[in-house]
């Protein structure tokens, strides 16, 4: 199933993040490897929110990519959420018309 996971990030997070990008980058890879993240990045104008597309069985997972990742655990996130998405539309949708 596609899941999304949904950061709200604090105020000068593009500056803030330069020290635990290349962590929080080598996670995502490690996940996007396992075929268990398909998109991730920052909303723009403003920087206030990233979306990560994770496609898993259990959203769990996702709580493990986010109880590792730098950008949470130094308080760059002032919240989550892991949201199920319905996905219809597309070559990897998860219910099919």
């Amino acid at each position: 199933m596609h899941y999304l996971l949904i950061y709200e990030v604090v105020d000068q997070y593009v500056e803030l993040r330069q020290p635990y990008r290349q962590e929080h980058l080598e996670l995502a890879q490690e996940f996007a490897d396992r075929g268990e993240l398909e998109l991730g990045g920052a909303l723009a104008d403003p920087v206030d929110r990233a979306i990560l597309l994770f496609n898993v069985e259990d959203p769990k997972q996702i709580d493990q990519f986010v109880s590792r990742d730098p950008y949470v655990r130094h308080g760059l996130v002032r919240s989550w959420q892991i949201r199920k998405w319905m996905t219809v539309i597309g070559k990897t949708a998860q219910v099919k018309l």
